[in-house]
């Protein structure tokens, strides 16, 4: 009913690793891999998805990289989520019930209320926090 993989917080986190680090352009898939590490194999296939899905583009050569065709703050977890997992909840939860419903349904709202952009300025704002030594 409700199935997210590892493909979804995998493709969040560098999601928002591309959205702090990719203001000068495209990054090129190993580094933002290396940065979250994961496995560069596997972001290669995510974002090969989200590419055709129009989320984000792709740069070959030297210089070359992933960069969003779409704005961060434009793009929501849940449209990541059921890009990469299919439709979250489908219609098993209306199948199942009022409470698998309600769940299906506060899930999707919370997912569909927090963009990339709100994940990146959320981690920006946690790095910059300070750290208080006893």
């Amino acid at each position: 009913m409700l199935a997210i993989t590892s493909k979804s917080p995998y493709a969040v986190r560098a999601l928002a690793e591309l959205a702090r680090a990719g203001g000068g352009g495209p990054v090129p898939i190993g580094e933002l891999a290396r940065r979250r590490e994961i496995p560069v194999q596997f972001l290669e296939s995510l974002f090969a998805t989200l590419r055709r899905a129009g989320i984000l583009q792709s740069q070959r050569g030297v210089k070359g990289g992933y960069s969003f065709a779409r704005k961060p703050d434009e793009v929501t977890v849940l449209e990541i989520v059921e890009l990469l997992e299919g439709d979250l909840g489908g219609g098993e939860a209306a199948a199942a019930g009022p409470p698998w419903e309600d769940a299906v349904s506060a899930v999707r709202g919370v997912l569909g209320g927090v963009t990339i952009a709100d994940i990146a300025d959320r981690e920006a704002k946690e790095a910059g926090a300070s750290m208080y030594y006893i």
